[in-house]
Parts: structure tokens; C-alpha cells; sequence
């Protein structure tokens, strides 16, 4: 099932759609964040993604060991309020960067992570919108983004079958027709061997939409293999310098990283093919 964001089609007969996530890598410059915009442009990537939250609507300012961070992430020590106010992109801020983004030919959108994220990103007319992983069993958020008529990116995470079927349905409820699931492991950083990748062409059968992969792992090997499996939508965590720290840049790719891996997901793609014996026409001579 192609699906259309903008005017780009995304399908196993187009290039694989490539996301640059911000995440938190802005480390709360605007500066930085029109930057790694400018920078995301360049690498040939198709969109960008913000995530559209505040501390208060995720979560509460509590000192109780359940609201920390564990102690094995990367982010130990630090209060769950502590680390979403450092990682969060102000919401005066979003227009700007949609803006920029538009300026540079890139498509930029957002995961909102409650209903009144999806009230703002409408005035800001978004052309799509994500469900991050750890929303996605928040059954009246897909359905209230679905209401919107736009096509709908999905992580599917630690979700089981049964979780990503409820999700799938709260999206035919809200009326949208145009949805894609992305497989992801839900670890920063994720490691190659717990990425399954043979899970993407089983998620296309099973749900016959278009897949992808929301992609933690360092290192393009494992987005690339992805793409080999089925594949059209690849979104990795994108920064401009890992040495410049920030709540997510050891996870993330550089921007000579991201062109690599623009270029390398077409050929992978063009590698493809078909099933084929014999001379091709480039072997008869």
C-alpha cells in the first residue's frame, strides 16, 4: 500500500524514504536545531522529524525511584521531568524549524505525544504525523490523529501482535487510510542482534501496509539490511556532532553518516531487482 506525504510517494517502487529524527540534539538552541536542519537538507534526507511534548504532559515532577531513569540507560541519574524539560523542542520553536525546512525543500513533521500536541501541530498544518512506541497503545491519541486525514507513521516497539492490531484499527476508526509501521527496538543505543529485522517483512504481510525500520543501532548496517527486507522508510536520530553531546547524540548519526546512508539505501534499493538467471543485457558482450 503506497502512501503519499507531500508530494513524495513512499513504496517498494520508489527510493527508500530517509527521516532525520532531532530528538533532543538541538541541546536547546534554536541556533542548533536551524543548523542541524540546514545540515539534514544537504545529506539528501526526505523529512524531518521534531517530537512535541512538554515534561508536564509526560510525566511528573517526582523524586520516587519509579520516576528515574534506569540505572543501566544512558540517561541514569536523571529524574524522568529532568530529562524530558533538558530534551524537549520548545513549541514556540516549531514553526521556525517547519519553516526552514519547507525553505530547503525538506518535509518536516512531528510525534506528538498527547491530544493537545495534535491541536498545535494542526495550526501548524504538519503533512503527517508519528506514533512514537511508548504511544502507542494511547488508543484516543491515534484516533485523534488519524481525524486529521493524514497519513500516519507508527513505531511499533515493545507492542505485541495483538497491541499493533489495536493500533492498526484505532487508525480505521479515525478514518485514515494511509499508515505505515515501523520496527523498532526500543534500546539507546540498540544492538544489531536484537534489531530482528526479518519481523519487516512480516509486519507488510500480516498488516498489508507500507513498513520501515525506526532504527537505534550505530552505524548504517543494520538500516541498510532493513531495506533489503522490505524496507521504504528509514528514520535514524540525527545530530550535527556526537562529541557535542545532548540527550540522544550517542545514538545518533553525523551528517557525512546521513549522506552515506541516503546514498547507500538507493543502492541497496536499486540492488533489489528481480529474480533473474542467465546473462542480464550489462554481461552479454
Amino acid at each position: 500500500m503506497t502512501i503519499k506525504i507531500g508530494n513524495t510517494s513512499i513504496g517498494t517502487s520508489c527510493k527508500p524514504f530517509v527521516i532525520a529524527e532531532m530528538s533532543g540534539n538541538h541541546n536547546q538552541s534554536l541556533e542548533r536545531a536551524l543548523k542541524i536542519v540546514e545540515e539534514a537538507a544537504k545529506s539528501g534526507v526526505h523529512m524531518l522529524k521534531l517530537q512535541t511534548y512538554t515534561a508536564d504532559t509526560l510525566t511528573i515532577d517526582s523524586k520516587n525511584n519509579d520516576f528515574y531513569a534506569d540505572s543501566k540507560s544512558l540517561w541514569k541519574g536523571k529524574s524522568l521531568y529532568e530529562l524530558y524539560k533538558e530534551a524537549y523542542t520548545p513549541w514556540e520553536w516549531q514553526e521556525k524549524i517547519i519553516k526552514r525546512s519547507n525553505e530547503l525543500g525538506l518535509l518536516c513533521f512531528s510525534t506528538p505525544f498527547d491530544e493537545t500536541a495534535v491541536d498545535f501541530l494542526e495550526k501548524l498544518n504538519v503533512p503527517a504525523y508519528k506514533i512514537a512506541s511508548f504511544e502507542n497503545i494511547h488508543l484516543p491519541l491515534i484516533k485523534k490523529v488519524a481525524q486529521t486525514g493524514k497519513p500516519v507513521i507508527v513505531s511499533t516497539g515493545l507492542a505485541s501482535k495483538t497491541e499493533i492490531e489495536e493500533a492498526v484499527e484505532a487508525l480505521k476508526i479515525g478514518g485514515c487510510n494511509q499508515y505505515a509501521l515501523l520496527k523498532c527496538t526500543s534500546a539507546y543505543p540498540a544492538s544489531p542482534e536484537n534489531s530482528n529485522i526479518l519481523t519487516i517483512p512480516e509486519l507488510r504481510k500480516n498488516f498489508g501496509c507500507e513498513v520501515g525500520l525506526s532504527d537505534h543501532t550505530m552505524g548504517i548496517g543494520v538500516a541498510l539490511a532493513a531495506i533489503s527486507h522490505g524496507a521504504t522508510i528509514i528514520e535514524k536520530h540525527f545530530t550535527l556532532d556526537r562529541n557535542d553531546g545532548g540527550v540522544d547524540s550517542s545514538f545518533s548519526i553525523e551528517p557525512k553518516e546521513m549522506k552515506i546512508l541516503v546514498d547507500e539505501s538507493v543502492k541497496t534499493w536499486q540492488s533489489l531487482g528481480k529474480i533473474s538467471y542467465g546473462p542480464t543485457e550489462s554481461e552479454k558482450n
